[in-house]
């Protein structure tokens, strides 16, 4: 088994990278495989609504960017984490894309994540984030994926780099999360 995992902050190393890495901790000790894909500085534009990918098929975007290697991972792994930090309540530029395009693409050619595990990861300063969550969240409900739970929204609380590490509640909170969905995943498996 493989979950894939988007940092969406263009901080390679600060507070989604290590709220992720968290969670990717608790799958590794499971026995999955787990890699982290840098987002938030990749070469993704936004949607333009041409509908290519509902014309060819070939789950594919027309878009000559790092889209359509995001989507080979994501197709070829059994779970997905997307993680944003919190930008005006919103996720980032990146994770919007990614979202808009690939959501799009997936649809196009018979919802390609269907019943894969979803997870969504955020950093959030002070609030917002819960609107973070419900973005990506929604993004996998509407895929057909599955959602698995923990024992709050997955939210980790930080503004500078390293914060994070001192929200004991956030840090409970991801590891319930890679708990949870590495039981998901392998019974998903079996």
């Amino acid at each position: 088994m493989k979950v894939v995992a988007f940092n969406g902050s263009p901080r390679k190393e600060g507070n989604t990278y290590l709220s992720i890495g968290i969670v990717l901790e608790e799958l590794r000790k499971e026995g999955i495989e787990t890699e982290v894909v840098q987002l938030g500085t990749s070469n993704i534009k936004g949607c333009k609504a041409c509908f290519k990918c509902f014309e060819n098929k070939d789950r594919r975007c027309i878009q000559n960017d790092d889209l359509n290697s995001f989507v080979e991972k994501m197709t070829e792994a059994d779970g997905i984490i997307i993680g944003s930090p919190t930008y005006f309540a919103n996720v980032s530029t990146e994770v919007k894309a990614l979202i808009d395009r690939a959501g799009l693409v997936s649809r196009a050619n018979n919802y390609l994540f269907k019943r894969k595990v979803g997870a969504a990861v955020v950093a959030v300063r002070r609030a917002g984030g819960t609107d973070v969550y419900s973005s990506i969240n929604y993004f996998f409900g509407i895929g057909h994926m599955i959602i698995p739970g923990s024992s709050y929204w997955n939210l980790g609380f930080g503004r500078t780099p390293g914060e994070v590490m001192k929200d004991e509640e956030g840090i409970v909170t991801f590891r319930d999360l890679g708990q949870n969905m590495a039981w998901l995943l392998k019974k998903l498996n079996c």
